[in-house]
């Protein structure tokens, strides 16, 4: 086998998916798991969520560029769902 595949250990597997996914592997050719591996390592790394950039928020940076109708908490009246 070219690669060992580590799986945690879950508190409920899935239909005792990695099992299944070990026996598969060992029935594929070393081409095919060269394939798998690099699919595995591709999508590995496209939702590594330490992978993205991080942008850290700057408290207060639009402070009163923002506002609020006065009348924001009143009712709407009849004429505001009659417009088209």
């Amino acid at each position: 086998m070219l690669f060992k595949l580590k799986i945690k250990a879950m508190t409920k597997p899935i239909i005792e998916t990695p099992k299944i996914l070990s026996q598969k592997l060992q029935e594929l050719s070393q081409e095919q798991q060269q394939q798998v591996l690099k699919f595995l390592e591709t999508i590995t790394t496209k939702y590594d969520k330490t992978q993205l950039p991080k942008t850290t928020r700057i408290a207060g940076l639009y402070q009163g560029q923002g506002w609020m109708s006065d009348d924001f908490n009143e009712p709407l009246t009849d004429e505001f769902f009659s417009e088209t």
